[in-house]
């Protein structure tokens, strides 16, 4: 089974300015509710590790493998819980110019696996509204600079 959660959020900025922001990592744990820090190096094939804390919901530390990293445009990383194909995660960061000095921002996550329906309502609140208070957050940041 797939599920997937997907947010977006239209930012008075540069999708450049988004990027910087996005892409910065070491600074996540002074701004990002959702997402506590991320850290290893994040290029193409790499492992990272991310810790995440949705709202009213266990933190998580997992270990996924970035898929893709084009500069100003898209993140895409792929993990697992324990091993592929029980509960497995695809992570999208996408940014959109829109040709009038705003970016849309999308973040979504593909599920798959067969535990995904004992955890799709939690997903569906605790991990969808982290999506949403990391987007309102990255929009705040972005606009405020």
């Amino acid at each position: 089974m797939a599920f997937e959660i997907k947010t977006e959020i239209t930012i008075n900025v540069s999708p450049e300015k988004v990027w910087g922001i996005l892409t910065n990592f070491e600074a996540y744990p002074n701004w990002n509710p959702f997402i506590k820090s991320i850290t290893g190096q994040v290029a193409v094939g790499q492992k990272i590790t991310a810790r995440i804390a949705p709202p009213d919901a266990s933190e998580m530390t997992f270990k996924p493998t970035v898929l893709t990293f084009v500069e100003n445009k898209e993140l895409i990383w792929l993990g697992h819980l324990l091993f592929s194909g029980i509960f497995d995660g695809t992570h999208k960061f996408e940014l959109i110019d829109n040709g009038n000095g705003t970016t849309t921002f999308i973040q979504s996550e593909i599920f798959k696996g067969i535990l995904v329906p004992i955890f799709k309502s939690q997903l569906n609140k605790n991990t969808k509204n982290g999506f949403i208070a990391m987007n309102d957050k990255l929009k705040q940041l972005a606009e405020k600079a």
